[in-house]
């Protein structure tokens, strides 16, 4: 029997494949032509903007991205503040499932430096509020894993010093509302978040590697001389910007807890001081400015105390001889100094002293500025002490741009903490001859070659400078245990470009000083590192082929051996 096989019949695909292909081009076709307009259109919208849109709100875009606050940076770029997206861990009692004292265990856990008492006061409380701000990414962590809903972590935007303490009486901080307290970020708050400038960073005058070398020396000093203080600065002669200003103690703005306001006082433009003999060279030189000194050799009587109303002034390392000019300013002698400026009169006296703006606050741009003590009355004896820096009080800045103006060939300029425009220094006014500024180079200069200044020496850097040691006023008069030592200095003498002054609070004369509390002790040996440090950072290095000619002065320097 034959079984009949019935065999399917063959579907023809080629031509379904065609159309399904077809359809395929055509429908990607379509797509790239949809893509096409679309970039089209956007690409007129944005020419459309930039040809004709004049809104005030362009540019709005870029203003998204800058910062909430601008950077602040060194002279050189070094970052000194930023802002930050920050973590910050808060706590909403109202949410809380877990038991009040075991929160606060795990808490101090995380936080060992708050204590239990007060976390489990916050979340005792009734209403939302920070169990930590600007919390590092661990302990926010940490936090979350107790597993509390209560807690939450909120992103905000923090003020960050990346390098933590150093300038920071400079840079001052920010308060909770992200605004300028003090320092640079009180000075400048306007500039730093107006959303046309924030995009900018904000560069200051201070040199970071400079600063940190006056932080570290003078720090280095005030903990060996057991001092409860100290201030610093370092001063461009011809611009007058700061390259670096330390305030001791110093405070993290990080941290602002461990600090209280006494530490965050700028020493250098917010205290007052009777900075002693530093004020002698100024003196002298408004003597030779006004042909009261003619002549370097002329000689004033230092035998014996000088009698004035009622007091008796004393050199507290006596001659007992004639002194001249030199010898009066490298012997640090109150007596001859005293009778210069009664011959110079309380006219001039008074006006030297206007014109180095000693009776107003100190010129830089921080809010952080102290009025001086000026005396009250002008007498005899007032015209006389404070010739030699007793009876009135300002601060270290005062003395910095009023040598700078001694030594830059007698042009004062007001400081600054911002960085000058190549080439565009600020304009000054003369308030010494040039002439009168090149002899004081050479007298300052013999101080530290060959008086109470040596210590502040730095070979080859051609330092000049003037020590002054002076009691503290208290109760009842001046305190003989108590001295602001002070040394201010400027290198190199030959062709001055940078003021220093370093001064100690307070020392003790401990072994590291030899058992001296005064400044050619103390403060003049900060000088003479900063310097050899600093030096080559700032462009100048020594040079033992080159100094300051002094060859018609040094006749007159009085050597044991010599006769009267």
């Amino acid at each position: 029997m034959n079984t009949l096989v019935v065999r399917p019949a063959r579907v023809r695909t080629a031509g379904v494949r065609q159309q399904i292909l077809l359809t395929a081009q055509q429908r990607l076709m379509v797509l790239m032509l949809l893509f096409m307009a679309a970039f089209f259109l956007v690409s007129v919208r944005l020419v459309y903007f930039a040809l004709f849109d004049t809104s005030p709100n362009r540019g709005g875009g870029a203003a998204a991205f800058a910062p909430a606050r601008a950077d602040i940076v060194d002279r050189n770029g070094v970052p000194l503040a930023r802002t930050i997206d920050g973590y910050s861990i808060r706590v909403v009692p109202t949410k809380l499932l877990n038991n009040r004292a075991y929160l606060a265990d795990e808490l101090v856990k995380i936080f060992p430096d708050t204590p239990r008492e007060e976390f489990l006061a916050k979340l005792n409380g009734t209403r939302p509020t920070y169990i930590r701000r600007r919390a590092l990414p661990d302990q926010v962590a940490a936090v979350n894993a107790i597993g509390e809903i209560g807690f939450d972590f909120p992103r905000e935007k923090e003020r960050l010093y990346p390098q933590l303490s150093l300038a920071a009486h400079v840079l001052g901080f920010t308060n909770a509302a992200g605004h300028g307290v003090t320092g640079i970020e009180g000075a400048y708050d306007e500039r730093l978040i107006d959303k046309a400038t924030r995009g900018d960073p904000l560069a200051l005058s201070i040199d970071a590697r400079v600063q940190g070398v006056l932080e570290s020396e003078l720090a280095h000093a005030v903990t060996n001389l057991e001092a409860i203080g100290g201030a610093g600065i370092i001063l461009d002669v011809h611009t007058g910007e700061v390259l670096a200003m330390t305030s001791l103690p110093t405070f993290n703005p990080n941290n602002l807890s461990g600090s209280d306001s006494a530490t965050r006082r700028n020493a250098v433009t917010y205290n007052l001081y009777e900075l002693g003999s530093t004020f002698k060279p100024l003196s002298v030189a408004a003597a030779i400015d006004a042909g009261t000194v003619t002549s370097m050799a002329r000689r004033y009587d230092a035998t014996e105390p000088l009698a004035i109303a009622g007091f008796r002034i004393r050199d507290s390392h006596p001659s007992r001889r004639w002194l001249n000019v030199p010898e009066t300013l490298i012997h640090s002698s109150n007596i001859t100094t005293a009778r210069i400026a009664d011959e110079l009169g309380r006219e001039r006296m008074e006006k030297l002293f206007r014109d180095l703006e000693f009776d107003a606050r100190p010129e830089i741009d921080l809010k952080e500025r102290a009025f001086p003590l000026w005396p009250k009355h002008w007498g005899r004896l007032t015209t006389m002490t404070t010739a030699y820096g007793h009876g009135i009080a300002v601060t270290p800045l005062h003395l910095a741009s009023a040598y700078a103006a001694l030594v830059n060939g007698g042009i004062y300029r007001p400081a600054t903490l911002t960085k000058v425009a190549d080439g565009a220094p600020p304009k000054g006014r003369r308030v010494f001859k040039a002439a009168t500024s090149a002899r004081m180079r050479q007298l300052l200069r013999l101080i530290v070659s060959d008086g109470t200044g040596r210590k502040a020496d730095a070979p080859g850097f051609r330092v000049g400078g003037k020590t002054g040691s002076a009691e503290k006023p208290g109760v009842g008069g001046y305190r003989r245990s108590s001295l602001v030592s002070t040394f201010a200095a400027a290198f190199p003498m030959d062709n001055p470009r940078y003021v220093v002054i370093a001064m100690v609070d307070e020392p003790k004369g401990n072994a590291y000083s030899s058992g001296q509390r005064t400044a050619g002790w103390t403060a003049a040996p900060v000088v003479q590192k900063v310097v050899m440090r600093a030096g080559p950072m700032l462009g100048v290095f020594p040079d033992e082929s080159r100094d300051v000619d002094v060859s018609e002065l040094t006749p007159l320097l009085w050597k044991k051996g010599d006769g009267e």
